[in-house]
């Protein structure tokens, strides 16, 4: 017996996979960085994988191989159109959510996955969130086209990450006469690993009235959250304390109406909004919809940054788009002559701009940040240097 026990204790000291394992498990760390690899250094871009013309250093360029998405005629539900396309970037890829229009005519969602930001390598077979409707026939009926959904359904979605939760804000047409902002949201875990667990949307625009492309910001102003919900003729936003206060009883009050160039006015005027806003040295980088008197019939997207403490402070604004729809895509489908976001990214030093073309199809547009930032600095009205000589 005695000389067994000091065999025993080699045979505990021989017995350390433990530490083994942990170091294994060190080395896989890493790996989730590399999953992470989307732009570090742009390989699309060393082999020219976007379009070589630029109009200025800071000018967006459109993906050679758009459009990314395209209707699938074998599912029903994406038949007709896929388009207006939200974006996050989480767990080192990005997520597109989509509006999709099939048999039906009903507006869903769709979602797909890129890796390196431009070319989809995941989509999923299956809508990943509808809203269902009623018709309200006791109100007037709307004269609103709706991109194609003619029986409602949820459009135009706007994803915002804040903390471990996604928030979500849609316009939510019933087929008849109410459009409507609807808010909802999904835990980051479940979102990123394709568990469409939703929280039941509420309803947080005033009925009878027509909204559209209301956003939230990323972070909390002043202690609460902020949503964008109008631009024009001013910015206006609402603070509140806890977005589930929200709803029927509590709608936010804004400016609705017909969106209609100013009288006397030449060259860009804002619609609307387009991705939620993006956080930058300089402000907030918001997109926005917007049409020239000089080409009328177009819709384009332009470009504002607004002051970081204050958003209701415009301290630039673009004096002409900075996308439009020049390509075939961009002008053969259900509405000609359209480019329209709802999501953008900016990954390390790159700004991906995520959109819908002829309200048919999806496509991305790409810049260097830094560049991109800095004509819309110069070329912006007012000047952001002003802005921060006036401020000192």
């Amino acid at each position: 017996m005695a000389e067994r026990k000091p065999q025993k204790k080699k045979i505990v000291q021989k017995k350390k996979p433990v530490k083994k394992v942990a170091k294994k498990t060190a080395k896989k760390i890493p790996t989730a960085k590399l999953r992470s690899r989307i732009v570090r250094k742009p390989k699309l871009i060393v082999k020219r994988s976007l379009l070589k013309k630029k109009t200025s250093p800071g000018s967006l360029q459109k993906f050679v191989e758009n459009p990314i998405i395209t209707p699938t005629a074998h599912q029903y539900w994406e038949s007709k159109a896929t388009f207006n396309p939200s974006a996050l970037y989480a767990d080192g890829k990005v997520h597109i959510l989509y509006r999709a229009i099939g048999v039906g005519d009903i507006s869903m969602l769709g979602h797909a996955v890129s890796k390196d930001g431009f070319t989809v390598f995941s989509r999923n077979s299956r809508p990943v969130y509808f809203h269902k409707v009623t018709p309200d026939k006791t109100v007037p009926e709307a004269a609103y086209t709706s991109g194609g959904g003619g029986l409602g359904g949820c459009e135009d979605p706007h994803l915002t990450r804040i903390d471990d939760r996604i928030y979500m804000l849609y316009t939510m047409f019933d087929g008849w006469g109410a459009i409507r902002i609807a808010l909802t949201s999904i835990s980051f875990d479940d979102f990123v690993n394709e568990r469409w667990n939703w929280k039941i949307p509420a309803l947080i625009s005033p009925p009878g009235e027509i909204h559209k492309n209301w956003v939230l910001f990323p972070e909390k102003i002043k202690g609460k959250y902020a949503i964008l919900h109008s631009i024009v003729p001013k910015v206006l936003i609402e603070y509140v304390r806890d977005l589930d206060s929200l709803g029927e009883s509590k709608p936010i009050k804004s400016i609705s109406g017909d969106r209609t160039a100013p009288k006397g006015k030449e060259g860009l005027w804002p619609r609307g909004v387009g991705p939620s806003p993006m956080k930058t040295e300089y402000g907030w980088l918001v997109l926005n919809h917007v049409m020239d008197t000089r080409d009328p019939n177009k819709y384009k997207i332009g470009a504002m940054l607004l002051d970081l403490k204050d958003p209701t402070k415009v301290l630039a604004e673009a004096g002409e788009a900075i996308l439009e729809p020049d390509e075939w895509y961009e002008n053969a489908g259900h509405k000609a002559g359209v480019v329209y976001s709802c999501g953008a990214v900016i990954v390390r030093d790159w700004l991906f701009v995520y959109y819908g073309g002829a309200d048919t199809v999806v496509c991305v547009a790409a810049a260097k940040l830094d560049p991109f930032l800095d004509d819309l600095r110069r070329s912006g009205k007012p000047k952001l240097k002003k802005v921060t000589t006036k401020k000192k």
